[in-house]
């Protein structure tokens, strides 16, 4: 049993927190939110009143916050000054790379291993501890998180070097993105042609127009009932948390001068969806807006 710390404990950081719990080990956890932090005990968790208190005593920290800014923030003020050299660093936050390769310069330099760790697998894989870790960092600091890894996700990749996992993370998810748009988009023109629905389905998800988008998360209800569109489109992922993915892409491509047109039109579509107050709808409702409403 491995005593973590766990910081940070939302829609994904309290499902994960739980099942490192559920695995008995010793979870102390922090959230900014009093509703989270009781959440996570109520799985197993201990509370901590701080970032800086959680991490004391800890041999490993896992953090999960929503953007760069907090992320180095968090491991400059609560992280590094409090924990024991010599103390395992999980970020599984979706970062900048440049972020993620800054808090990794200044963890090794204090002697730490790090690793960079987004997931995917949405709200459904954290809960059920399936997500796939897309891992950056170096392989003697892989070796050491992976078991913790799969204690919260089924797959675990090392991708490279430090900030890796975060380049694999947004480059996934520009794919996921357009590909959601072109299936919306397919079955906004198929309604308009009169088609059935189930019928598109049944052929596209077993020809070329086959995609993760399709037939795991169809958007339309019906032909895949575990889908957000069968329950108003609540989210498994929101559209919020893929516009920060897509403009993270579009800051990478910018700086690395990678051409990427339909990962932009990609990101101007959800930035009109998320600004027409839905935020916090699941992705893959962006059909409604496709089809004008």
């Amino acid at each position: 049993m491995a005593k973590i710390a766990f910081i940070g404990l939302g829609n994904m950081g309290g499902p994960m927190a739980a099942n490192l719990a559920k695995a008995q080990h010793h979870v102390t956890a922090f959230d900014l939110s009093d509703a989270a932090v009781k959440a996570a005990i109520d799985k197993g968790a201990h509370r901590a009143a701080s970032a800086a208190e959680a991490v004391k005593g800890a041999e490993i920290v896992v953090t999960m916050l929503p953007a760069g800014k907090h992320v180095r923030g968090v491991y400059e003020s609560d992280v590094l000054p409090n924990v024991a050299k010599g103390v395992l660093l999980i970020d599984c936050s979706t970062i900048d790379v440049d972020s993620a390769r800054h808090v990794a310069a200044l963890a090794a330099k204090a002697g730490h291993d790090m690793v960079d760790a987004p997931v995917s697998g949405g709200v459904g894989g954290a809960t059920a501890g399936t997500l796939t870790f897309m891992v950056g960092g170096p392989e003697g600091s892989f070796a050491k998180a992976k078991p913790i890894l799969e204690k919260m996700g089924k797959t675990i990749v090392h991708t490279g070097a430090s900030g890796a996992g975060q380049a694999v993370k947004i480059c996934n998810n520009m794919m996921l993105a357009i590909s959601m748009i072109g299936v919306s988009e397919a079955f906004m023109l198929a309604k308009r042609l009169g088609l059935d629905f189930q019928k598109l389905f049944d052929v596209a998800s077993t020809s070329s127009g086959q995609s993760w988008a399709l037939t795991t998360y169809c958007p339309v209800p019906g032909p895949v009932p575990t889908s957000p569109a069968n329950r108003d489109y609540q989210a498994g992922f929101t559209a919020a948390m893929m516009l920060k993915d897509l403009m993270l892409a579009q800051q990478a491509a910018n700086a690395a001068g990678a051409s990427t047109p339909l990962g932009a039109e990609a990101a101007q579509l959800f930035n009109m969806f998320v600004n027409s107050g839905n935020a916090a709808k699941d992705f893959s409702g962006i059909i409604r807006m496709l089809d004008g409403k």
